[in-house]
């Protein structure tokens, strides 16, 4: 099978980093009916977290109000999903690196089934990245 390429939206929100946060915005935006295609967080200067949000199903902006959580504006991403083997991630960065675009970030796993991962490169980058990929 081949991959499948989905340009999504995302948003990032900044808490504190300590214990319990991540665990109070999934279950803020949980109760509100949002599913989470994907997530991705890490630590940023100022004793803060991002925490980067992909709505796979459900209203993040209304859920994010309604828990007083100050998402950033808009931004975009891509979702690749496809069959686990080896030198997955690493064909899919292969077709960027061969157009001389530049991946800013990447998280990938894998399991039994499939492997996904969520790819970043600049907005200026994002046409021409969907076109090499095929998304």
């Amino acid at each position: 099978m081949a991959e499948t390429i989905r340009r999504v939206s995302y948003y990032h929100v900044e808490v504190p980093d300590k214990p319990g946060e991540g665990a109070r915005v999934f279950g803020a935006i949980q109760q509100q009916g949002v599913n989470l295609l994907a997530m991705t967080a890490f630590p940023v200067k100022g004793g803060k977290s991002q925490i980067d949000l992909v709505a796979g199903s459900g209203d993040l902006e209304a859920a994010a109000a309604k828990a007083g959580l100050k998402l950033s504006a808009k931004k975009s991403a891509f979702f690749i999903t496809g069959d686990e083997r080896p030198g997955a991630v690493a064909a899919v960065l292969k077709k960027l690196a061969d157009a001389k675009i530049n991946v800013i970030a990447t998280n990938a796993a894998c399991g039994q089934t499939g492997f996904g991962m969520l790819l970043w490169v600049k907005p200026a980058d994002l046409d021409a990245a969907a076109k090499v990929l095929g998304g």
